[in-house]
């Protein structure tokens, strides 16, 4: 059985900071990665900047700076919200490094060599902002000024010398790869949308610009450079050492299994690139998760709009691990979400303080107390026990299952409603009563830290600082994490000593 994972959150295109989208984009593709490591995968994280086109070219004008100096200083704010963060990417990768260079021509040139690629003319609609050509139908008018209607971006009229892919040749394969892969694309309201798309007819696509000079130039012509998105897409081959097919990260690797994106870049994973990979006669990727934008009010966040939040801010503020928390539970995947301060702090009040947090210091509290801080006996675990510990081996599948379904919130679900059914046992069954059958008393505390065991597995994909700290408890440090272990209802050994922690988190006082 293949066990590698390859994920990659979208390329992010730098022509500004980054905000809570982008976070909230890293955030979903750690907790996957996460998960996938301690199931025994060997995962490839990738994640990474988008740094050429017209857009790029204008904001470094407009900062008064080079293209690239424009890069460096924004990428590295990329990079560093990827540590924020703590994600566990493998790479970043920029697209004006050589490596990357080197991928994108040599892809071109196999295009152009199999005749998939023309000179020709382009005149339509184009949105820098976007990056995107758009048909007729898909602009609209406001104010006197065209539109995308996807988008929102003001489009302009362009006319010039561009060389086209192919595009309208490959309608019928796209559409028996969407019919074979049923969940190719996800959610099934994506499928549907680009199905739809597909089958209204699909048009060359313009793959290069002459107007503009910050971009990869085509090996063949140096009056043009390389459309932005055909040298964007690449960057999933080119962390590979593509274009060898040969090496061991690329046979190991590709096809990914996932590429996670926001809903607004749909198009350009599910149409334009399989149809180049499937052109060059390589493996399209497994799958295309496009989920949902983090919305600031009712509107999608943008630097034009000024309603930027800032992930920085709310970390600052509650944590890390209460914002990642937060946006894996709170949020619909798949759907659009908002960052509410009240869901906020009831979530960090009530599912992480309440439940998780203080089921770990009432448990320890109590084992210090009458155990001496050690992992009592396990030979007397009852019916009682047994249930609510079985209850983990009996969903294991299911666990794993919406994993690879993306199904985040069921596997949230599972975890508040352990959370609450271990904090009710500890509460049912009295230990404290319990002091003068000290049998009972050991099964109970075992139980007890066998339930914080598991939960905090679980949770490491959530909250790994903050389960870490809570695995501490039992000396299981981050490389010895198996998710196969929340089976086995007997981990702990007799006589082991724990480990006191700090409280986990604290309750947040509302100023209202």
């Amino acid at each position: 059985m293949n066990k590698n994972y390859y994920i990659t959150t979208p390329i992010y295109y730098p022509s500004a900071k980054p905000h809570m989208g982008h976070a909230y984009s890293s955030i979903v593709v750690d907790f996957f990665a996460r998960f996938k490591r301690i199931e025994g995968y060997k995962v490839f994280f990738l994640t990474g900047t988008d740094e050429h086109g017209l857009k790029i070219q204008r904001a470094a004008e407009k900062n008064k700076k080079k293209p690239l100096e424009f890069c460096d200083e924004i990428s590295k704010t990329f990079k560093e919200l990827s540590k924020i963060l703590n994600l566990s990417n493998n790479d970043f990768i920029r697209t004006t490094e050589k490596r990357h260079h080197k991928s994108v021509q040599y892809l071109w040139n196999l295009l152009e060599k199999k005749g998939e690629i023309y000179l020709s003319k382009y005149s339509g609609w184009y949105s820098v902002s976007d990056e995107a050509f758009y048909l007729d139908n898909e602009v609209e008018t406001i104010d006197g000024i065209k539109v995308a209607k996807s988008s929102g971006s003001v489009v302009e009229w362009l006319e010039e010398e561009s060389y086209f892919f192919k595009l309208s040749n490959w309608q019928k394969k796209l559409l028996e790869l969407y019919e074979k892969n049923p969940n190719f694309i996800l959610p099934i309201s994506r499928k549907n949308e680009v199905v739809s798309f597909v089958k209204s007819g699909l048009k060359d696509l313009s793959v290069s610009r002459k107007s503009f000079s910050w971009g990869i130039q085509v090996p063949t012509n140096k009056e043009h450079v390389i459309y932005v998105w055909l040298d964007a897409l690449t960057n999933y081959l080119s962390a590979l050492n593509y274009p060898s097919t040969d090496n061991e990260m690329y046979k190991k690797y590709w096809p990914a299994d996932v590429h996670m994106i926001g809903k607004d870049i749909l198009r350009f994973h599910a149409v334009y690139w399989p149809a180049f990979l499937l052109a060059a006669d390589l493996p399209p990727p497994k799958r295309i998760y496009g989920h949902g934008w983090i919305l600031s009010g009712e509107e999608k966040m943008s630097k034009s709009k000024g309603n930027i939040l800032d992930p920085l801010e709310i970390i600052n503020e509650y944590g890390l691990d209460s914002l990642r928390y937060y946006l894996l539970k709170e949020v619909s995947f798949g759907n659009d979400g908002n960052i509410s301060q009240d869901k906020l702090i009831s979530c960090i009040n009530s599912d992480l303080a309440n439940n998780f947090g203080n089921l770990c210091q009432r448990v320890l509290t109590f084992a210090e107390k009458n155990l001496g801080l050690k992992v009592p006996k396990n030979d007397s675990l009852n019916n009682d026990d047994l249930v609510i510990l079985n209850n983990f081996n009996e969903n294991y599948q299911n666990l794993i299952d919406y994993i690879n379904n993306q199904n985040i919130n069921s596997y949230m679900n599972f975890i508040v409603d352990q959370m609450f059914v271990a904090n009710k046992y500890f509460n049912d069954q009295e230990p404290w009563n319990k002091k003068n059958d000290i049998k009972r008393l050991n099964s109970i505390i075992y139980t007890s830290l066998e339930l914080i065991r598991k939960i905090s597995t679980l949770l490491y994909p959530v909250i790994p600082q903050s389960s870490l700290k809570a695995l501490n408890i039992f000396h299981i440090k981050e490389n010895e994490i198996e998710l196969k272990t929340i089976k086995n209802n007997t981990f702990l050994k007799s006589g082991l000593a724990i480990n006191k922690i700090d409280i986990l988190f604290n309750k947040v006082i509302s100023d209202d």
